[in-house]
């Protein structure tokens, strides 16, 4: 007879386990149920053989084989159900139905489309100028409600959500900018960067706090892209053809500025759905789209770095080449953040972890060549707004690549558990929220607004 202390400690690894596998929808309750029996058969069989609990966990989780394979073994056995999932998901007990969200989601989708034309009534075109960061301040929280409305959040944290939507619109409507400023641009493309923060409170709810939480929310975010982009490239495809046929038949109707807005706005809505729908079909492909992309993100990373070694570096880079270095990091990073989503965390160390380390150590120098140019620039042309929040961003990148380098080198070398670049990575979120913040609310006032 084992313990009541060994057999809870035994049944929260199990239920871990459990809480883990059952994260793929491929996988059913029923199907997780029987593999929980086949794993506490193998367990015992072991334990009675002499092994510890935790040795026997450990053994029988490995003999049970990589979740992926199961997975495929499911799929393979159970393919009418996968296809079933992609058409009409099954519904879960205790869930909204599935038609009671897509008429919430499609509603919002709606809205969405209908809220964009307002800036037009007020003479903000969304083609000229910053119209068109005028979108996020328009979606994102319509995008909030929704998620809070799916997770039922309690009236209080629904109340400091919305307060903090309302402060972002006075800073954006009552700001003294000169029109066209530094201060403005950087304001305007910053915000929207700070209230995903605000999205992500909804999304997760009360596992904000948990690295769990904010992981399940950069995996959204991810798979967020990859079907907000297939779902505007088909609504792109039909605009353009409906377009095509009335310039044909001589209607000079400008489809493409009346509905190109509204659709990029409502399309958010129709791919939050079916991320939220399909997650068992694009999870499958965040492994396949990182072990891909890793090793050439890691070559062009290498080649930039002979490259500037090559042409050397300072002061005289011009600046649209410098943005082309913080754009090409803050890439890197997301999809970093999004390869890190997709791993199994209890995987050992392999090849594509040393193509990711060798990524991160290739950007880490990028960053540093970099900086290095931006405070060349600085001492030459003094400092200005977007001068200010290169820098910041740069220091920010450089500190995330510089700890991120050196935990997956100590993973490669088994000296660190995955989980600690995990639970980095996600604790890093909140800096680049509160630099957004920072650079939205103090760099206006501080230059003066211009």
């Amino acid at each position: 007879m084992h313990s009541r202390a060994e057999a809870a400690s035994l049944d929260e690894q199990i239920e871990e386990w459990r809480s883990y596998v059952g994260r793929n929808r491929a996988i059913e309750a029923a199907d997780v149920a029987e593999l929980e029996d086949h794993l506490r058969e193998q367990i015992e069989t072991l334990i009675d053989s002499g092994l510890s609990e935790d040795e026997a966990f450990l053994v029988s989780v490995r003999r049970m084989g990589n979740l992926d394979a199961i997975s495929r073994e499911f799929a393979r056995e159970h393919s009418e159900r996968l296809w079933k999932q992609l058409v009409m998901p099954v519904r879960e007990a205790g869930e909204r139905s599935q038609r009671s969200e897509a008429l919430v989601v499609f509603a919002l989708a709606a809205v969405a489309a209908a809220i964009v034309r307002v800036p037009g009534l007020f003479g903000f075109r969304l083609d000229e100028g910053l119209g068109f960061y005028l979108v996020p301040f328009l979606v994102l929280p319509l995008l909030t409600g929704y998620f809070a409305w799916k997770r039922r959040l309690d009236a209080a944290t629904i109340a400091w959500l919305t307060g903090a939507y309302v402060i972002a619109a006075i800073l954006v409507l009552f700001y003294p900018f000169v029109s066209g400023s530094q201060t403005e641009v950087l304001a305007v493309m910053h915000l929207p960067v700070a209230l995903l923060l605000m999205v992500g409170i909804a999304y997760a709810g009360v596992r904000w706090n948990q690295v769990t939480g904010r992981m399940d929310f950069v995996r959204f975010l991810g798979e967020l892209c990859i079907y907000y982009v297939l779902t505007a490239a088909v609504g792109g495809l039909v605009v353009g053809a409906v377009a095509g046929i009335f310039r044909a038949v001589g209607i000079p109707v400008d489809l493409e500025l009346w509905l190109l807005p509204s659709g990029a706005a409502a399309a958010v809505f129709i791919a939050t759905w079916l991320v939220e729908a399909k997650q068992s079909v694009i999870e499958n492909l965040a492994p396949v789209m990182a072990r891909i992309f890793t090793p050439l993100f890691a070559a062009l990373m290498m080649v930039l770095l002979v490259s500037l070694l090559w042409t050397g570096f300072g002061a005289e880079i011009d600046r649209g080449l410098l943005r082309g270095f913080l754009l090409l990091l803050v890439v890197v990073l997301a999809f970093l953040l999004f390869s890190i989503s997709a791993r199994n965390a209890q995987a050992p160390p392999g090849l594509f972890d040393v193509a990711q380390a060798t990524l991160v150590v290739s950007a880490l120098l990028v960053a540093a060549a970099a900086l290095w140019a931006i405070a060349a620039r600085i001492h030459e042309f003094g400092l200005t707004p977007n001068r200010a929040a290169a820098l910041g961003l740069t220091v920010i990148l450089l500190v995330n690549l510089a700890w991120s380098a050196a935990l997956y080198i100590g993973f490669v070398r088994r000296r660190f558990q995955f989980a600690r670049i995990e639970r980095w990575q996600t604790d890093f979120l909140t800096v680049y929220v509160v630099w957004a913040a920072v650079v939205a609310v103090l760099f206006p006032p501080a230059f003066g607004y211009g």
